[in-house]
């Protein structure tokens, strides 16, 4: 019976080559640059594979240490070696933590609602939605406050929220580093996630998290990151989430979801369908019409104005996805969507090239609102 990886491995081959007359050579001074090409990197990790350290040269175990300080290295400085595996953390888990931190200071930066005057606030007092339920008012805070809270690397459940987003979306079971190319094949702008964060802070990673969290939308969020890599059809996946993540939070100001959320007694878990209903179109337009990252700043747009003028369509519309409509009995399998679900205007944005994907967008100032 072979023997397990470990220290009997390691003894056993260590005799075998004792007994064949085989020696090691001895490594002098060994750049670190040569170490992969020349296959040294199993010596380096030996000892953790169950060798002693005696059976590893000094010049091998200085380029081991130097090597391990190499990748705690990242641009704002050096970055501790985390103790062990992050484990992954749940949408619930990471929530219940912004229900019980201290987010004072976030808090006092948010505005609820879009701020009217004159005539524009009368005919929204007249015709427009209906207000947000007291009792659900703290609810939509929490979610507009965490929307101003910025990636802490000091704070754990930060990092487990980063490590899940990577882990399920590439089926890595390792952890990554904190800065890295990695994050780029995610599709975000560098090597930094929390650059990319604006507009939106830790909500735009908390409704990642949700995407990627949930088993009956995991494949759909796996399809739309595939789809991201296409040869011609690429896109920045966590860019595209957080921007439309973006748009959720501007329908929720614009109090667009009220009625919605009175009726389901909740705002968080219709903030998130809102979210997975407008991905699922975009994917549907994506990959039905051909659409390229050319076309990503109209689709954006028509998105957006389309998610504020019937969001319950679109809610609707993911309702009868989640009810199998989506889904093949052989596994995951998107079906054409009708144009009027696309609405009138995205029809034809494939044949506008000027407005090319700007990268994350931050929140629309009041005035604009007004405009």
């Amino acid at each position: 019976m072979t023997p397990p990886w470990g220290m009997n491995r390691c003894s056993t081959d260590n005799r075998r080559f004792e007994e064949q007359g085989v020696s090691f050579p001895v490594f002098k001074s060994v750049p670190i640059s040569a170490l992969k090409q020349n296959g040294l990197l199993q010596s380096l990790s030996a000892a953790a594979n169950g060798c002693k350290e005696v059976d590893i040269s000094e010049e091998v175990r200085r380029a081991r240490e130097e090597w391990e300080a190499v990748e705690n290295i990242h641009p704002g400085g050096i970055l501790e070696k985390p103790p062990g595996p992050v484990p992954l953390i749940s949408f619930n888990e990471a929530l219940q933590h912004f229900q019980t931190a201290d987010l004072s200071d976030c808090r006092k930066k948010i505005q609820p609602t879009v701020q009217r005057r004159g005539l524009a606030a009368i005919a929204h007092f007249l015709f427009g939605p209906p207000r947000l339920h007291q009792q659900l008012q703290s609810e939509r805070d929490l979610a507009l406050t965490i929307a101003q809270c910025g990636l802490d690397n000091n704070e754990k459940v930060h990092m487990r929220i980063l490590q899940t987003i990577y882990k399920k979306l590439t089926g890595s079971r390792f952890d990554c580093a904190r800065y890295g190319s990695h994050w780029e094949d995610l599709g975000f702008q560098g090597m930094d996630p929390g650059t990319d964060l604006r507009g939106t802070g830790l909500l735009g990673l908390m409704q990642t998290l949700y995407f990627v969290m949930d088993s009956r939308i995991l494949p759909l969020a796996r399809e739309i990151f595939k789809l991201s890599h296409h040869e011609t059809q690429n896109f920045p996946f966590c860019v595209m989430s957080i921007n439309i993540t973006r748009i959720v939070i501007q329908v929720l100001r614009e109090e667009r979801l009220s009625r919605e959320c009175n009726r389901r007694q909740q705002v968080i878990v219709v903030l998130n369908d809102l979210y997975v209903a407008i991905f699922l179109r975009l994917f549907n337009i994506w990959k039905t019409q051909q659409k390229t990252i050319s076309d990503s700043g109209f689709v954006l747009k028509e998105l957006e104005a389309f998610a504020k003028r019937n969001p319950k369509q679109l809610l609707r519309h993911l309702e009868m996805y989640m009810n199998g409509n989506g889904v093949s009995e052989d596994g995951f399998q998107v079906h054409a969507v009708s144009p009027e679900v696309f609405g009138p205007n995205l029809s034809s944005v494939g044949n506008h090239k000027e407005a090319g994907f700007t990268g994350v967008c931050d929140l629309p100032t009041e005035t604009e609102q007004e405009s």
